[in-house]
């Protein structure tokens, strides 16, 4: 013989065992109430281990790829740079050698006498007439010095050529600006230019100059940092 469920009587006796459960020990509540309560327990359990260990796990895990990905554009960067080495390698010493013939042809400033000699020999060397050889001021630059020199001279036009050329194969680095050729009343032919040299900055210039440009660079910033707009304040 079966038993049928009386589902009326099953609902009055869930909802009579949760009335008069206020100012009583859970350990004296009917089956019901306790049973919710566990679940209740463990489902609080359940989200705090979640934030608790969980949450954890999954933010060591997210710094674990960030760390991958940058030791993995670290590696790649590393590699193209050991690749390119030795490409980088051999510019360098091209430069430094192109640096070392540059340096050498460029006098000190006690070598200067000599070179300015060498010039005026040059043109004595082709038959030719100095009408002025007139050492300027000296300009310092930030690695090197440069002197003008104003020089006339006449003769034929083969030897004031041949000068020219000359001056291009000097030892030292020696250039003609501001060329002008004219004639003069003999026929001769005249040429006027400015011929400058180079050399290299003394310890004391050197210091000067690297002393002048931090003086720059400091007013420089100053002056950017003097014409940045400020933001004016908001109601007052």
């Amino acid at each position: 013989m079966s038993k049928n469920i009386d589902l009326k009587d099953l609902s009055h006796s869930l909802r009579s065992q949760f009335q008069g459960l206020q100012g009583r020990h859970p350990g004296q509540w009917p089956l019901a109430p306790r049973l919710l309560l566990a679940v209740g327990v463990m489902s609080v359990v359940i989200v705090l281990g979640y934030f608790a260990y969980w949450q954890s796990q999954f933010e060591e895990q997210q710094a674990g790829a960030r760390q991958e990905a940058k030791l993995r554009t670290e590696y790649t960067t590393k590699i193209a740079q050991a690749i390119n080495l030795e490409a980088l390698e051999a510019q360098k010493l091209q430069v430094d050698q192109y640096v070392a013939r540059l340096e050498k042809q460029l006098p000190s400033k006690a070598e200067m006498a000599a070179l300015l000699s060498d010039i005026n020999q040059a043109g004595v060397g082709r038959g030719l007439q100095f009408e002025l050889f007139k050492p300027g001021q000296v300009v310092v630059r930030d690695y090197y010095a440069e002197l003008p020199i104003d020089i006339k001279i006449s003769g034929n036009y083969h030897d004031i050529g041949s000068f020219a050329g000359d001056m291009a194969n000097l030892p030292r680095i020696v250039t003609l600006n501001n060329m002008a050729l004219s004639t003069a009343k003999d026929g001769a032919l005249i040429l006027e230019a400015v011929a400058k040299t180079f050399r290299y900055l003394d310890d004391e210039e050197a210091t000067a100059q690297r002393v002048a440009k931090a003086e720059r660079e400091k007013k420089d910033k100053k002056g950017k940092k003097d014409k940045t707009p400020t933001k004016k304040g908001a109601g007052k």
